[in-house]
């Protein structure tokens, strides 16, 4: 049995092709960890706002001296890192646009990367302080980009495995639909990405 967390960043539901492999990634854990549960996080329907200054102000100052401002500050935060501590395995839908990751997802990583909360640094220089997780992401994308002449132009992949391995989470897999754009291939690339799940 494993606590699942999904994260979607994709607004286009039941369209998504994102959405579509992190659901058959969470049946495949599902399948192979029975009475696991899953915690969905649709970032287009509860969207994390942007890093404002009370909010960093709030970051950089130790909880014990947190004003109830700060507090309010943090909370997105607080509760966002509590989910990910929460969970055993998490699954993050992540749809290439414009070669980087939606911008709620971006919004949702700023307010988990948190300096002596989620990540510290020391004489030996810096150390992820969330371990002991399982990451899967699911990537969409138009184009190929796992290889050939457009690979150079994913942000996604590169970006997710440095930034959630910075913070400890280095159990990191993605599976891939791509050439979704391709005339008369959504289906098939769709269908390989699915096929590719190997847990």
């Amino acid at each position: 049995m494993k606590k699942i967390l999904h994260i979607i960043s994709s607004p286009k539901g039941e369209n998504s092709f994102s959405i579509k492999l992190g659901n058959a990634i969470v049946d495949k854990i599902k399948e192979a960890n029975p009475g696991s549960t899953v915690h969905v996080k649709d970032l287009t329907k509860h969207p994390f706002p942007h890093l404002e200054e009370a909010t960093l102000s709030a970051f950089y100052t130790p909880a014990e001296n947190h004003t109830p401002e700060n507090k309010e500050a943090v909370k997105n935060s607080d509760q966002a890192i509590a989910e990910i501590k929460d969970a055993d395995i998490i699954v993050i839908g992540a749809p290439l646009w414009n070669f980087g990751i939606p911008s709620v997802l971006k919004a949702w990583i700023d307010h988990i990367a948190r300096a002596n909360v989620t990540f510290k640094y020391s004489e030996a220089g810096p150390e992820g302080l969330i371990k002991n997780k399982v990451v899967y992401i699911a990537m969409a994308s138009g184009a190929i980009y796992s290889s050939g002449p457009m690979q150079a132009f994913d942000f996604v992949s590169p970006y997710l495995k440095g930034l959630l391995g910075f913070m400890g989470m280095t159990d990191l897999t993605v599976f891939r639909a791509e050439g979704l754009a391709y005339p008369g291939q959504a289906a098939s690339a769709l269908q390989k990405g699915i096929d590719s799940i190997v847990l």
